[in-house]
């Protein structure tokens, strides 16, 4: 089988560059359950009354550069399910870690109230999508963040993009489709490694373009196709699959879109989904509902171009407020649930699990906004032996292991929020571009004044080894 390297351009400046710069309080720490002493992933840290914070990774860190306008208001520190730490930003301690104490509310003494409420998962998750039009913005708005894509196999990073970007919304009661913009605004890093068998890739692009239906990639040889066309049909394919534009105005933007036609979250919600309340929780010192997600009578299907994505079914939890019925959060997984989608899954990607989504929704001036995605989604990726050597099965069989299955993930944080009409109208007004995959030079200034996502350390190292083969790479 023929490999083809793709290369990418790399554009950095390579160095160390520090993350605190003037004018900034860098707040650098670790959160930790009390009783357990585990690592709390996805804690909440922000600055109140502000669209300044960020999550915690894997290993329960987190850096937040806080503006020193800012030093005087109050750190929040909250996870669902725990009691929330708060003291000012000029006293919070890097030195020590931040340790939460569990805390659930009593489920019968919220089921046994006076008034008339909602008691089952699914009468509550129906409430919630009926007061959608009260709890998100109702007009234009700027969101500024943070995004991470990654693309890796069993053993190693493949491919890293970091870059800033703005998304413009015009609100809930517009279509998504017509009304949502996004733009790259600065690039971090853009690191492209991957070893794919672009044939793969090309015959699908063949496919959908010039309506080659029954062509098979066997049915190719690579030393007849220009390599521009591969990489014109390997460009197309990151886009359909992993560009930011199908995330938030497709279905998977699962509250933002549930007023249109088909969406997961619209009116036939029940037939493909199934809700059960768990327990009563406390974030913030609020009542919370803990709610799981389970499958419907019907298959799930997200109607994807050019790509049989259909055949799921639904796993996960949704979060949601006990006093304004506010959804705080979505854990939502995609399985393969029909036989057909079963075996594509499982030849192709090697996993049933086929979409791995969570939002986090922050409230500000009485709206929920964005305040972190993370999807996760396997990759159409045919990697073979890269050797002319004769291997033994044993040998093929754990490269195909290690090598072939690819998945990407694709984090966003959002850290600042502008409803500004004026700021709003003029940065609508100019050029947009959403293309996520573009090399543009580093900028140290606006990075060195930039929240981003803390890398764990097991993607710390991997990252790290993937720029020093990048380099030499490119040498």
């Amino acid at each position: 089988m023929n490999l083809t390297h793709l290369k990418k351009g790399v554009v950095l400046i390579f160095g160390i560059f520090s993350l605190t710069s003037f004018g900034q309080t860098e707040l650098k720490n670790k959160i930790v359950d009390f009783a357990t002493l585990m690592p709390l992933e996805s804690a909440s840290i922000y600055v109140q009354n502000t669209t300044i914070g960020t999550v915690s990774n894997a290993d329960g860190k987190f850096v937040l550069l806080v503006p020193q306008e800012y030093e005087k208001d109050t750190l929040v520190i909250s996870s669902i399910g725990y009691k929330t730490f708060k003291t000012p930003v000029n006293e919070f301690d890097n030195d020590f870690e931040v340790y939460l104490e569990e805390d659930i509310a009593s489920l019968d003494e919220v089921l046994l109230v006076a008034e008339t409420r909602p008691k089952t998962g699914n009468d509550i998750v129906l409430k919630a999508l009926e007061k959608l039009s009260v709890n998100l913005p109702d007009s234009a708005y700027l969101q500024k963040g943070f995004l991470r894509h990654k693309e890796r196999n069993t053993k190693e990073f493949k491919w890293l993009v970091e870059s800033a970007i703005t998304v413009y919304d015009s609100g809930y009661q517009a279509s998504s489709k017509d009304h949502l913009k996004i733009n790259v605004d600065e690039v971090r890093k853009s690191y492209d490694l991957r070893d794919v068998d672009s044939l793969l890739i090309y015959t699908s692009y063949l496919k959908y373009h010039h309506k080659m239906r029954n062509l098979k990639a066997k049915n190719l040889k690579r030393d007849t196709i220009k390599t521009a066309s591969l990489v014109k049909a390997i460009k197309w394919n990151d886009t359909r699959v992993n560009g930011l534009q199908n995330l938030f105005q497709g279905k998977l933007n699962l509250l933002r879109n549930s007023n249109t036609s088909k969406s997961l979250f619209g009116e036939d919600i029940l037939s493909k989904h199934h809700f059960d309340l768990d327990t009563i929780l406390v974030d913030n010192e609020r009542k919370i509902y803990k709610i799981k997600i389970s499958k419907g009578t019907d298959f799930i299907g997200l109607d994807t171009e050019g790509i049989f994505n259909e055949g799921y079914e639904a796993d996960g939890w949704i979060y949601i407020y006990y006093d304004n019925y506010a959804v705080k959060k979505i854990e939502y997984d995609l399985i393969a649930a029909s036989p057909a989608q079963k075996s594509r899954s499982k030849a192709l990607f090697g996993t049933q699990l086929n979409h791995k989504l969570v939002i986090n929704y922050m409230e500000y001036q009485d709206k929920m906004f964005p305040s972190y995605i993370y999807y996760e989604t396997p990759k159409l990726v045919n990697v073979g032996s890269n050797t002319d050597e004769k291997i033994t099965d044993e040998e093929k069989e754990r490269y195909n292991k290690e090598e072939r299955y690819y998945y990407t993930v694709q984090e966003v944080l959002f850290t600042e929020i502008i409803l500004d009409r004026e700021e709003v109208h003029k940065t609508l007004e100019g050029t947009w571009n959403n293309d996520i995959f573009m090399v543009k030079p580093y900028n140290k200034s606006f990075w060195d004044n930039y929240n981003t996502l803390l890398e764990s350390e097991e993607d710390e190292k991997l990252i790290q080894d993937l720029t020093k083969r990048s380099k030499l790479f490119k040498d």
